[in-house]
């Protein structure tokens, strides 16, 4: 998968992440995605060095969406715990 892939794919995961975990976030929306970005990267790169799990070269690849929904959800939350509901 080339970096656009990624991308697309973070840009859904975080999208999944968001619906998974609803709420007002600090960020808003754009925010939200560019997380949802960050974290498919940080899942894959989890799942290839942690877990043993190597980066599936399709884009359809279960492990692939787990793993960047997931990165995703942790990035999430930790940045709704760093910087807590802002927006009322």
């Amino acid at each position: 998968m080339g970096i656009v892939s990624w991308i697309v794919l973070g840009l859904l995961a975080g999208g999944i992440a968001k619906f998974l975990l609803p709420g007002r976030d600090p960020g808003g929306l754009i925010v939200t995605t560019l997380i949802g970005v960050a974290g498919s990267f940080t899942g894959g790169w989890l799942s290839a060095k942690f877990l043993d799990k190597p980066i599936q070269t399709e884009f359809f690849e279960l492990t692939t969406w787990g793993s960047a929904i997931a990165g995703s959800l942790v990035l999430l939350i930790a940045y709704r715990i760093l910087f807590g509901n802002s927006r009322s």
